[in-house]
């Protein structure tokens, strides 16, 4: 580990050490006084807070909410008095004094008096001072003085104090309790907080039917919404959500656009976004500050096409640049075709040049005298646009360029180094949210804090800084996604791959008043809730998404969902009443629904398996659908009880039975059959079903052997080195007949958990594990169980199976992982060794991917950084093998690795190296290419590298049995490596892979 990495890892520490009501932040804020602090309430008395007349409006209306968050902690309001530099009258000794450096005349005052230093913020965006000074105006003795150098400096460092003070930025959104305090004191250093990393930081308010819509239409109107649209987004919704972006330190905001129009539904709305302090925008498919496509069907004239209709869009766009002209805002360039689809394939270049020098043109037109190149404009490389970008299509300079993800989550190209001396600089669009192909995802969170970091910190270092924007859907299901994600993009400086976690534990602390115990437990909650949900979206998931024959897999799965609920059972449960609903929000809801829903597919594949094994307990499968169905339901009601339905609708996404890639237009359950439950199965009693096959016995089943017919008994094998070191075998009724049951074997060194048992209707089947007494086996060695079914007035019923156990041993002097069941499966960050080189090594990137972490070159630069293979640095891994494909003598390597694009440039291809013992590495270049602007083929589909969550990258190696090394060499720097599974002749289809191998 570098010093510079230390130094880092140890500020983080530091910032966290001093509380947990603010995130990421140097606490200035104490609940006890001292010689070092300033009193703000003290013995029920609070201190007054004064600003001046010129004051910004939007920094006026935050004070107000300043001193009611001050009420809400303490229980005093304190005064809030406008007060001129020339006519100072303050009733106490002491103030808190509130302004803008250059804006106003209160504190220019402040500063010129007292001499205070105001240079680390003078002309800085958003950056702001707080301190204790003497003197600061005549009569007052002494003053905290909080300092912006803009409008939303001031503002952010009011709403930095208050959510010191305990007051959430969540308070409303996500009712989250105030933490009170009686006592209430700032350091008399005070904080400070330079210009952020990211310029302009927000959100996109999309895809807001049926939840976000049907909600706002509840709560904000008489249900008929805006005149022209019936959109429920007016100035009562926004203003809210003004306030929560400006408390989480946003400053921008893409407005709902699907059925409303943000300046049309409310003539209040810009003027109010303006006024409290949000630069608006519209998104990537709407230009210059127009809501597409409703704006358009309502006052527009003709095809929305520029080549047969420039002149009627020409005045449409002159009409919104007018509109806009009073107001911050950042203007969208470009056109695309309506309703967010791709313009005309005869749509070149030139047109869109074109496009883009009229819209410039009325830029200059309409803000006369300006010089248009200060007038934020962007230009959103979205799917098809940066087809035109990458074959020559360029902006002015000014304009920033905005590189999309691909709807997932992957960024879909960076700046390289010759464009990043562009005045306009680069952005990002992101995706918590999406609908389109494969298949919507927009019902709850799946997206991990960790890849959101791992991307973003790709932009930081690409300096793709100017503006992040992301689509957060609904907002209410992404809230803490919402917060990091805003957050990081405010100080990127804080946030390394090490302290994540502290982030989730900070948020935890902050929310739910909890102990740093309990908030450790919600990191862990939280991380797997989103793992679960981000190896395949809910909306993705079907009944045999995860194996239920091979490799415990499904049943792992549900066993690692329901250890969820249960921790988020019991914290939520020990919680006050005021602060459930809070935690079921933003915990408990997601993790039971999500949970609900996995145990539903997950009982409906295995009623569809017990069906085709002849087995009753196809039925209470069935039934289990069923109820699952329905708790899905009622957990949407519970949902939208809370607070006397505070939240009604927020949870009316559908996510059940997709048929398409659009939302369902109900929740269907998934399909279910039933075995007839009065009568026997044609084979007998018992049903006998081994693990590792859909086979069941006696009788015939097409999964038992080839032919489907006189299959001869099953057989089971056990290596001394299997990862779950037992198999099991199923015992069950084939009808409503009961019958005991024994089994036996004729091997003393083969252990039965248990060899008798009872089988009815009511308990209609039971798992008998097998294990083995290695210290009796020498090689491999075979037996036999004899399971016997006595059941009343019928013969009695036998079915063998066979048993190998196969003891393999590895030399003593080796270490490393073992093969089992023929396969080694490796999570990629327990690795043997490491090695650097010019200061880039392997690093872990902990809570990423689908199983453990993954891991990835580091540090993140290393822009000339690409390395032939065998040259870079490694990462190795030991491992030994008694077997190999069909006893070829070679071995099949598959490296799993996270989806990622060549986001560097075609001539920049994402690749790794592989390599086993001293052979020459095989370079894999692992993500295929397409065509501009497009994605590859690869990349879609309901079996794609995005629904899949994963990238398999496949290599043969001759490596017969015996020890051996893999090295995975860099090649080129952001590869992700999750997990690597050997395969030596026996890998079973699954989703996640075998389990992880043993190691010695």
């Amino acid at each position: 580990m570098s010093r510079q990495w230390s130094v880092q890892i140890l500020l983080g520490l530091l910032v966290f050490a001093y509380g947990v009501h603010a995130i990421g932040q140097s606490t200035c804020v104490a609940f006890k006084t001292s010689r070092s602090t300033f009193p703000i309430v003290s013995n029920k008395k609070a201190t007054s807070i004064l600003l001046s007349p010129d004051e910004w409006p939007g920094v006026q209306r935050t004070a107000f909410d300043f001193a009611a968050d001050i009420q809400r902690v303490t229980g005093v309001k304190p005064s809030l008095t406008n007060v001129s530099s020339s006519n100072v009258a303050v009733k106490s000794r002491s103030a808190i004094i509130v302004g803008t450096l250059g804006k106003s005349a209160l504190i220019d005052q402040v500063v010129n008096r007292t001499k205070l230093d105001v240079s680390s913020i003078d002309g800085q965006w958003e950056a702001f001072i707080a301190k204790q000074v003497d003197n600061p105006l005549p009569g007052v003795d002494s003053a905290y003085v909080i300092i912006g150098a803009d409008k939303r400096g001031t503002i952010f460092a009011l709403y930095d104090h208050s959510e010191q003070f305990g007051v959430s930025p969540w308070y409303w959104w996500a009712d989250v309790p105030v933490t009170k305090h009686s006592e209430l004191f700032v350091a008399s250093s005070g904080c400070s907080h330079g210009s952020p990393s990211v310029k302009y930081r927000g959100i996109f308010l999309n895809d807001e039917q049926p939840a976000l819509q049907n909600w706002a239409a509840e709560k904000f109107t008489n249900g008929t919404g805006a005149p022209l649209t019936g959109s429920p987004f007016n100035h009562f919704f926004y203003t809210n959500l003004f306030e929560l972006l400006l408390r989480l330190k946003a400053n921008y905001l893409w407005p709902a656009i699907w059925s409303s129009a943000f300046d049309i539904d409310d003539t209040q709305n810009q003027a109010l976004a303006d006024w409290w302090g949000i630069a608006m925008g519209t998104s990537h498919q709407e230009p210059m500050m127009r809501g597409t496509p409703i704006e358009w069907n309502l006052f527009g004239h003709g095809d929305w096409n520029y080549t047969t209709n420039s002149q009627n869009i020409y005045n449409y766009w002159v009409d919104g640049a007018i509109r806009a002209k009073p107001f911050e805002s950042i203007f969208t360039l470009g056109m695309r075709g309506s309703g967010d689809l791709p313009l005309s394939e005869t749509t070149n270049i030139n047109l869109l040049e074109k496009v883009v020098a009229d819209q410039r043109q009325i830029l200059t037109n309409v803000f006369n005298g300006t010089d248009i190149t200060t007038i934020p404009q962007i230009w959103a490389l979205y799917k098809e646009v940066q087809g035109y970008y990458e074959d020559g299509m360029r902006v002015p300079d000014d304009v920033t360029l905005l590189w999309s993800d691909d709807n997932w989550g992957n960024i879909r190209r960076f700046p390289t180094l010759s464009e990043r001396n562009r005045t306009g600089g680069a952005g990002v669009y992101y995706h918590f949210d999406y609908v389109g192909d494969p298949r919507d995802y927009k019902w709850v969170t799946s997206t991990q804090i960790s890849k959101t970091f791992e991307q973003m910190s790709l932009a930081i270092d690409r300096e793709a800084t100017r503006v992040w924007i992301v689509n957060v859907g609904d907002l209410k299901p992404y809230e803490m996604d919402t917060e990091f994600f805003i957050t990081y993009g405010w100080n990127s400086t804080l946030w390394n791959p090490n302290n994540l976690d502290m982030f989730v534990s900070s948020w935890a602390q902050r929310e739910f008043a909890l102990s740093a115990s309990q908030a450790n437990e919600v990191v862990g909650i939280l991380s797997n809730l989103t793992r679960f949900n981000a190896r395949r979206k809910p909306e993705l998931l079907n009944s045999t998404t995860y194996s239920l024959i091979h490799y415990r897999e499904a049943d792992t799965v549900l066993a690692d969902w329901k250890s969820l609920s249960d921790a988020s059972t019991r914290i939520y449960n020990s919680l006050s009443s005021a602060m459930k609903p809070a935690f079921f929000q933003l915990v408990h809801h997601p993790v039971q629904a999500s949970y609900t829903l996995a145990n539903m597919w997950i009982s409906a594949g295995i009623n569809n398996l017990r069906a085709s094994q002849a087995r009753l307990s196809t039925n209470d499968f069935a039934d289990q659908v069923e109820q699952l169905f329905d708790q899905d339901y009622d957990l949407e009601v519970q949902y939208h009880q809370l607070l006397d339905g505070k939240w009604d609708h927020m949870m009316d996404q559908t996510h059940v039975m997709y048929y398409y890639w659009q939302q369902p237009m109900a929740n269907t359950m998934p399909p279910i059959t039933r075995v007839q439950p009065k009568k026997q199965a044609l084979a007998g009693p018992m049903r006998i079903a081994l693990e590792g096959t859909a086979g069941a016995w006696p009788g015939d089943n097409p999964n038992q052997c080839a032919d489907g017919y006189n299959c001869p008994p099953p057989t089971l094998t056990l290596d001394s080195f299997a990862p779950f070191g037992s198999r099991f075998i199923d015992v069950s009724a084939g009808g409503p007949a009961p019958f005991s049951w024994t089994a036996s074997t004729n091997a003393s060194w083969l252990k039965l958990s248990q060899t008798k048992g009872n089988i009815s209707p009511s308990a209609p089947e039971q798992r008998v594990f097998l294990s083995v007494d290695w210290s009796k086996v020498t090689g491999a060695s075979t037996a036999q169980i004899t399971f016997t079914a006595t059941a009343s007035n019928q013969p009695k019923s036998v079915q063998t199976v066979g048993f190998v156990a196969n003891h393999t041993v590895v030399p003593d002097d080796f270490h490393g992982f073992v093969e089992g069941d023929g396969a080694v499966s490796i999570e990629a960050a327990h690795a043997s060794r490491n090695t650097s080189v010019d200061g880039l090594t392997w690093i872990e990137l902990p809570g990423i991917g689908r199983t453990v972490s993954g891991v990835t070159p580091w540090p993140r630069g290393g822009e000339d950084k690409n390395f032939t293979a065998g040259s870079g640095p490694s990462i190795e891994y030991d491992f030994f093998t008694f077997n190999t494909v069909d006893g070829s003598g070679n071995v099949t390597f598959t490296t799993l690795v996270s989806p990622s694009l060549n986001a560097f440039g075609p001539d920049r291809p994402l690749a790794l190296a592989i390599q086993v013992d001293s052979q020459a590495p095989q370079t894999n270049y692992f993500i295929p290419s397409a065509p501009e602007g497009a994605l590859p083929d690869a990349w879609d589909g309901l079996d794609g590298f995005v629904a899949n969550s994963i990238v398999s990258v496949v290599t043969s190696f001759p490596a017969p049995p015996g020890a051996h090394t893999l090295k995975i060499w860099m090649v080129g720097p952001t590869v992700v490596v999750q997990k690597i599974v050997i395969d030596t002749g026996g890998v079973q289809s699954s989703y996640l892979g075998p389990p992880e191998s043993i190691r010695v």
